[in-house]
């Protein structure tokens, strides 16, 4: 196949949604990527907390201002933010100027923090309700994809008894989609079966890594 018809073939099957200059690249590249860092889960973690109720287009045009807004997604560094710090990001217009959530931000950091040194890392929090496997679903119109799961509920209600904020069933479903725990890319997508792939790879790494200072603790239920 010809790069202009290799081309062609990913334009023609790419996930409807994704039709933007900022959707395209981030369903091509990000989207449904099994992710096992938690400095990047924590990043998506913030996003989709903060886009209850607006469009992911936003999301991704705020996302630099988020940024550098909120210390390049570091968890243990945005938990230290205070009321001062709060008032600062309500005067920012590169972020969601919403007080609810700008404190929910830090307060889930601080619940992230929690998380992680229960089980090691956030990752092996949140893959043990998978049992470190991706969910590969295998849908072929995107009216069949979900708004939420029973996966989705169960990680929801966790996170909530965990102090987490801004984490309802939908949400959640949309945070497990964008870190790959959760493969929604429609099966017609090119991106269905090179995230399956990738899930392949990650999930070796993973093992190779069972000596981590999560092994052993008491999983998330799921």
């Amino acid at each position: 196949m010809t790069a202009q018809a290799s081309k062609r073939h990913r334009e023609a099957s790419r996930c409807g949604w994704a039709r933007t200059e900022l959707s395209i690249p981030y369903h091509d590249r990000e989207w449904g990527v099994p992710c096992r860092d938690d400095r990047l889960l924590f990043e998506h973690l913030l996003l989709d907390c903060a886009q209850a109720g607006l469009s992911w287009e936003i999301m991704l045009r705020k996302r630099e201002g988020y940024r550098r807004a909120f210390a390049g997604f570091d968890p243990k560094k945005v938990a230290r933010f205070n009321r001062r710090s709060v008032e600062r990001l309500l005067g920012d217009p590169d972020i969601v100027r919403n007080r609810m959530k700008i404190e929910s931000a830090i307060g889930n950091a601080r619940a992230y923090l929690g998380v992680q040194n229960e089980f090691g890392s956030f990752a092996d929090y949140l893959w043990g309700f998978v049992d470190g496997e991706p969910v590969l679903n295998r849908w072929r119109r995107i009216e069949q994809v979900p708004a939420k799961t029973p996966l989705a509920e169960t990680v929801s209600k966790d996170l909530k008894e965990r102090r987490f904020a801004f984490v309802g069933p939908t949400i959640v479903y949309a945070f497990l989609q964008a870190t790959g725990v959760v493969n929604d890319h429609l099966v017609s997508c090119f991106r269905h079966a090179e995230c399956a792939r990738l899930a392949g790879k990650t999930a070796r790494l993973s093992s190779r890594g069972s000596s981590s200072p999560s092994a052993g603790r008491r999983r998330p239920p799921g």
